[in-house]
C-alpha cells in the first residue's frame, strides 16, 4: 500500500540521471538536492534509479510508487533543525540483473544527462574476467561500458549525446579512475576507436567530492516518527542538514545542473584538492586528532565532547590555530566550514561512537593530520603543540600488550575496549610495551617508516615532546595533561 497517496502529487518529469545505487547515501543527498531543485524550477527532471547488485529489494520502492521521506536533523546556524521532505524525483527503479531488458532501454532514453553512482570505495575497478556478453557485466564500470556502448551505437555516434558523469564513491580522483576502467573495457572487448574517440570527447567525467552524515532508517526511533508524520514509511532516510558537493570537470557543467541555484550548497570547480584537504583536515582531522584524548578521558561519543569544557578548548586549538591556517583556500571560507563542523559534531539527533572513530586510527593520524603537521612545521619552523598532543594520544590509547582475537585490549579504568589496526601496528605495541619506556617506545614508535612514510623523529623536539605527555599521562591521566596542555597553551 502507497503511504502516500492523497498526500502528494507526483508531478512526471522527463528522466535526465541514470543512479546506480539505491542506498541511503544517494537518497539522503543526491535526490534531495534534486528534488529541492524541480520545486524551485531551476531544474525539471527525474531519476531512473537503478539496482547495480544482485541481491536487495526493491520492493518497498514499488509499494510507495518511489516516494519517500527524508528527515534532516541537527544544528545549523546556532539553531536546531528537525525537518521532513517528501522526495519525488525518482521516476523509476529498475534491476538490472531481472529487469536487464528495462535497464538497457534507458540508454536509449533522448533527455537522460546524467550518471550518477555510489557503488562503494571498492565499486570503481577493473575486472579483466568480466564479460560483455553479461547479463550485465559483473562491475560498476563493466555495466556502464556495456550502457554507453549501446547509447553510442543506437544514437549512431551522436556527439550530442555524451553523458555527464558524477561518480561520489568515496576514492580520490574518481571520475579519472571511473573513466581508466571504462576505456579499459573499451579495449578488452574491442568496442572499436570511434567509441573510445566518443567517450573521451563526448563525455564528462567529474570528480566529486560530498559531504553530509546520513543515518539512514532510525530504526529505533521509527514508530515515533511515523506518528509525527501521520503515515508509515519503510523507505525513511534521516540524516543531518548540512551537505556539500563539490564537483571538479575540465568543462563548466554548472548550467546543465544549476542545484546551486536552488540555494544547495554545491561548488563546481577545475580544482577540487582545497576542498579535499579542507574536509579532510578539518572534519576529519579533528575527529582523529581529538577522540582518542577525548574517550581516555571519560567520553564515549562526539556529541559529549562538545559538552565537556576541557576537551571543547583542545579541539578548538586544533581546529582554529593550527589546522585551519594551513588550508588554502581564504580564511572567511575556513573559518565557515570549521564552524560548521563544529555545529555537526553538537547535532542532538546523532549518537556518534568515539570506539568507532578509532578503527585504524594510524593510517588516518597519517592521511589525516599529518600533512597538517608537516605544513604547519613548515610554515612556522616549531612543532604544533596541539597536534603533537594528538600524537601522544594516539599512543596512549594503543599502549597495551594484550593482544586476543586480533585486537589490542585496553583499559580506561576498570573497563576494557578493543583497539582495532593493521595487524603490523598491534604487532608493535604488542611486543614493545612493558619493556621499554615511553621514550625508548615513542622513538621506535615515530620512527617506523612503515607506518608515516618518513622518520617523525627528524622534526625537532617531537619524540621527546611526546615521551613527556605519555609520562604526565601515566602518571596523572589523559584528563589531568589535557588541562595542563591548555593551560600552558
Amino acid at each position: 500500500m502507497n503511504p502516500f497517496k492523497g498526500i502528494v502529487d507526483k508531478k512526471e518529469r522527463p528522466i535526465k540521471i541514470l543512479q546506480y545505487g539505491e542506498g541511503n547515501f544517494l537518497r539522503g543527498f543526491i535526490l534531495h538536492m534534486i528534488d529541492v531543485a524541480n520545486e524551485k524550477g531551476v531544474f525539471d527532471g527525474n531519476a531512473a534509479v537503478v539496482k547495480p547488485i544482485p541481491f536487495g529489494s526493491l520492493e518497498s520502492f514499488k509499494e510507495q510508487d518511489n516516494i519517500y521521506t527524508l528527515s534532516l536533523r541537527g544544528k545549523q546556524d546556532g539553531k536546531i533543525v528537525d525537518e521532513s521532505r517528501i522526495i519525488t524525483c525518482i521516476g523509476e527503479t529498475i534491476d538490472c540483473y531481472t529487469e536487464y531488458e528495462k535497464y538497457e532501454k534507458l540508454a536509449e532514453v533522448d533527455s537522460l544527462e546524467f550518471v550518477i553512482s555510489n557503488t562503494t570505495e571498492a565499486g570503481i575497478v577493473f575486472d579483466e574476467k568480466d564479460k560483455f556478453d553479461s547479463v550485465p557485466p559483473h562491475t560498476y564500470p563493466g555495466k556502464l561500458t556495456k550502457f554507453l556502448f549501446k547509447r553510442y551505437s543506437f544514437f549512431e555516434g551522436d556527439e550530442s549525446k555524451g553523458l555527464i558523469m558524477l561518480p561520489v564513491e568515496l576514492i580520490e580522483n574518481n571520475g579519472g579512475k571511473l573513466k581508466d576502467c571504462i576505456l579499459n573495457y573499451t579495449k578488452l572487448w574491442n568496442l572499436g576507436e570511434g567509441f573510445e574517440k566518443w567517450i573521451c570527447e563526448n563525455n564528462v567525467f567529474c570528480n566529486t567530492l560530498v559531504d553530509r552524515i546520513i543515518t539512514g532508517y532510525p530504526k529505533d526511533e521509527a514508530e515515533e516518527m511515523f506518528e509525527k508524520l501521520g503515515y508509515r514509511d519503510n523507505l525513511l532516510d534521516t540524516g543531518e542538514p548540512f551537505g556539500l558537493w563539490v564537483i571538479e570537470s575540465d568543462k563548466d557543467i554548472s548550467s546543465e545542473l544549476p542545484l546551486d541555484k536552488a540555494g544547495m550548497n554545491v561548488v563546481f570547480t577545475n580544482n577540487l584538492k582545497p576542498y579535499r584537504d579542507r574536509k579532510v583536515r578539518l572534519l576529519n582531522g579533528a575527529h582523529t586528532g581529538t577522540v582518542l584524548a577525548a574517550y581516555l578521558a571519560g567520553k564515549d561519543i562526539v556529541r559529549e565532547c562538545m559538552e565537556d569544557k576541557t576537551i571543547r578548548t583542545y579541539m578548538d586549538k586544533l581546529l582554529f590555530d593550527e589546522i585551519g591556517p594551513t588550508v588554502d583556500l581564504p580564511k572567511d571560507e575556513v573559518e565557515a566550514f570549521t564552524n560548521a563542523v563544529i555545529e555537526r559534531f553538537e547535532n542532538p539527533f546523532i549518537r556518534h561512537s568515539l570506539l568507532a572513530i578509532s578503527l585504524n586510527s594510524v593510517s588516518k593520524w597519517k592521511a589525516r593530520i599529518l600533512p597538517t603537521f608537516r605544513d604547519s612545521v613548515k610554515n612556522n619552523g616549531s612543532i604544533p603543540k596541539f597536534l603533537t598532543f594528538s600524537f601522544a594520544a594516539l599512543m596512549a590509547f594503543y599502549k597495551t600488550d594484550v593482544l586476543e582475537d586480533g585486537a589490542l585490549i585496553g583499559k580506561r579504568g576498570e573497563e576494557t575496549y578493543k583497539i582495532m589496526d593493521d595487524k603490523e601496528v598491534l604487532d608493535f605495541f604488542a611486543a614493545h610495551v612493558n619493556r621499554v619506556d615511553n621514550n625508548e617506545l615513542t622513538n621506535k614508535f615515530a620512527s617506523d617508516e612503515k607506518f608515516w612514510g618518513e622518520d617523525l623523529t627528524q622534526y625537532e623536539n617531537f619524540a621527546k615532546t611526546v615521551a613527556a605527555h605519555l609520562d604526565a599521562i601515566d602518571a596523572n591521566g589523559m584528563r589531568a595533561t589535557l588541562e595542563q596542555l591548555i593551560q600552558e597553551a
